[in-house]
């Protein structure tokens, strides 16, 4: 696992759109609307079996347009198993399990493991994973991510959990690097607001 994974992954994106719990059909609209408005990147978490089919459409509608999607809430090997056979291009956990990081880099997918303390930050980086998940965000707040950066100015992080269009550039302020949204999504304009931040650089 290495950082230049997830550079080339998230390249200049700000701004990850999580297209959480929704019909095959509407996860695809949406997937498709994230990309034409800037917002490259795209996950679609499959915490659960029936999730599996909604990765697999918007990975083929992706695939049709140069873009790539991660599975989200990926919490075993199974799962790895079903996201990289999916077509999933990376995967995402709210927690920080080396287990599933393994499994992960055994199928070739760059992993996001969640934090939310500088102890798991230290075990993620000691297995050589430095593109972190930072959540639940909202609770860490800005002021964490600039405290973190002194001492491990090495981590780069992708904010989850309570973003929206309204506080996304508090944390991109703060160092983030990606600002992940996903239950604001449930409002349709969050993702006009949110390609504004995708597309402007700092």
């Amino acid at each position: 696992m290495t950082t230049t994974d997830f550079e080339q992954i998230f390249g200049g994106a700000r701004v990850m759109a999580i297209l959480r719990g929704l019909p095959v059909a509407e996860t695809v609209r949406l997937a498709v609307r994230a990309w034409d408005l800037g917002i490259d990147v795209v996950e679609v978490p499959v915490a659960t079996p029936d999730a599996v089919p909604a990765l697999r459409a918007a990975v083929e509608a992706g695939a049709e347009r140069g873009r790539i999607v991660g599975a989200g809430t990926v919490l075993d090997g199974g799962q790895v198993a079903a996201a990289a056979d999916a077509g999933a291009a990376f995967t995402v956990a709210p927690g920080l399990d080396l287990a599933v990081a393994d499994a992960a880099a055994a199928r070739g997918l760059p992993h996001l493991p969640g934090v939310a303390t500088p102890t798991e930050a230290q075990q993620a980086l000691r297995h050589g994973l430095t593109w972190l998940k930072a959540f639940p965000a909202i609770s860490l707040g800005p002021a964490w991510f600039r405290a973190i950066a002194g001492p491990l100015p090495q981590v780069r992080f992708v904010a989850t959990g309570g973003l929206d269009a309204g506080n996304a550039a508090a944390f991109l302020d703060a160092g983030v690097r990606v600002a992940a949204v996903g239950s604001a999504l449930s409002d349709p304009t969050q993702l006009d607001a949110l390609a504004k931040l995708a597309t402007h650089p700092r």
